[in-house]
């Protein structure tokens, strides 16, 4: 058997990242493993996003880690949770295991082991050896932001900006800001530059469903005096959000046009019954087919509603040198465009896979709960939940890999490959993301490079947590679909 140089490898440093390297040291102490993080600093997202008013979109009761007690409000900045994630780090010694700006460039599975090809901090490359690669550097591209081709930005006078590439010098006081876009991005970045901005435009193709609600809950309210435990506030109002996101799932599936009118009936409480909910804030598809995005004590509204922000519902003709055309034929002026148009996808961080000397086409696999995939031995991907908080699944998947890597470890077998068994054959063959479950649009522009999903068990991606926090833990590990071994070879899974 190969000598290893190490037991498992985690990539990325951020949410998904920490999660697995404290559940694998808790339940697997004596595993040797690391975390390769491509940037300078720990925390993924949180690090990559510096644009004003950058906070979650999800409450920190689910969104942060059930293993360690959230303090602070529910919808929390990106500096407090960059702090939130540098506690964990030290509290459960794992910033030893961190190696920074460590890029994998390719990964090559040899019939009982992944051979890491490993770009460091002065360029050089070097090969890291291990036995099993948990994938936890997300799925868009950290780099470069989504950028449709518009006509004429070329000509553009001012500056043109995408969120994820916030430059620090960017001086937008008392200056014309459009910020095109209309989901949790835009409406954090519109709130967070207005009053300093002489204006601030929020420019949408089409609207987003958007729930104010107050930064600091009654429950939370109710909490306060009787000053429990951390850990005991932490799980009541942990199930207190999932008690109310699962009640909104439920509305969703059961009376969406209730649901809408109780949505838009929140923005309009902020806006006054002569704002024009429809078109601005009256979305085309029903509630839960995208991600709904929570606006803090309404903050969006508010600003809307002072006058230092506005909307416009429009579609783009081109950039002329002032600002804007649009269709309509109306030009806004602009000093500042904000891109905020989305993600591009990245599929396992855009590595280049082989097996066995073959490369790896991930369309072409088979999501095996949309942890694991077809064919591909030893890896697993933490892909978390695109309405729900990411961490919920995150945590799930390490309890998973944990078991996995104990029933391993009691049988002897140093590889697990998931594969169709012969009564899976005549599955369809279904989209990773079920578009009429959510279609938001960086999800569509990217369906052709993400897995397959079948119509039966353990070969489905649900993308329910209600559902996946009680099928994932008692997953059986013994139905055929996991093929053990001491190689590929020598497991018929090849």
């Amino acid at each position: 058997m190969t000598e290893m140089d190490l037991d498992v490898v985690i990539i990325g440093a951020g949410i998904s990242g920490i999660d697995a390297a404290y559940h694998l040291r808790k339940r697997h102490p004596d595993r040797r493993f690391a975390i390769l993080e491509q940037k300078e600093s720990f925390g993924g997202t949180w690090h990559t996003h510096r644009y004003p008013g950058a906070r979650s979109d999800s409450d920190l009761y689910t969104f942060g880690f059930g293993w360690k007690p959230w303090t602070g409000t529910p919808i929390a900045t990106a500096d407090e949770i960059s702090a939130y994630l540098g506690e964990a780090l030290s509290e459960n010694d794992l910033h030893r295991h961190i190696r920074y700006r460590s890029r994998v460039v390719a990964a090559d599975w040899k019939g009982d082991h992944w051979r890491l090809l490993v770009e460091g901090p002065e360029n050089e490359r070097s090969p890291i050896t291990c036995r099993f690669l948990w994938m936890c550097q997300g799925y868009y591209n950290h780099d470069a932001g989504y950028v449709p081709e518009f006509a004429g930005i070329e000509s553009f006078a001012g500056r043109v900006v995408h969120p994820q590439t916030w430059p620090s010098d960017l001086d937008y006081s008392g200056k014309k800001v459009i910020v095109i876009g209309s989901g949790a991005t835009a409406a954090t970045i519109v709130p967070a530059m207005a009053g300093s901005a002489a204006h601030v435009t929020m420019l949408q193709r089409s609207p987003t469903y958007f729930y104010p609600r107050p930064k600091v809950s009654p429950v939370e309210k109710m909490l306060a005096p009787l000053a429990l435990p951390p850990e005991w506030t932490h799980e009541i109002m942990r199930r207190r959000f999932l008690l109310e996101s699962g009640e909104t799932a439920r509305r969703a599936r059961e009376e969406p046009d209730a649901l809408r009118a109780d949505l838009l009936a929140g923005a309009r409480a902020y806006l006054g019954e002569a704002f024009p909910i429809d078109p601005h804030f009256s979305p085309r598809y029903p509630p839960w087919r995208q991600r709904i995005a929570v606006v803090p004590d309404g903050d969006l509204f508010s600003a809307i509603a002072r006058g230092e922000a506005s909307v416009v519902t429009d579609e783009i003709e081109r950039f002329t040198p002032n600002g804007i055309r649009l269709a309509s034929g109306a030009e806004l002026g602009a000093d500042i465009v904000i891109t905020a148009t989305g993600f591009r996808m990245s599929m396992m961080g855009d590595i280049p896979f082989t097996v066995d000397g073959t490369p790896v086409d991930w369309s072409e696999t088979w999501a095996h709960r949309g942890i694991m995939y077809s064919g591909v031995p030893n890896l697993s991907w933490v892909f978390g939940y695109l309405r729900s908080s990411w961490t919920l699944r995150a945590d799930l998947i390490s309890e998973f890999v944990c078991r996995l890597l104990e029933r391993m470890d009691g049988s002897g077998d140093v590889v697990v490959t998931p594969k169709l068994r012969s009564c899976d054959a005549d599955m369809p063959a279904l989209p990773f993301i079920d578009p009429e479950n959510f279609n938001a649009g960086y999800i569509q522009r990217s369906a052709d490079i993400l897995p397959k999903q079948g119509d039966r068990t353990p070969w489905t991606f649900s993308q329910d947590y209600y559902r996946e926090r009680d099928e994932i833990p008692c997953a059986d590990l013994e139905d055929g679909t996991l093929i053990y071994g001491s190689s590929t070879a020598s497991s018929g899974a090849a």
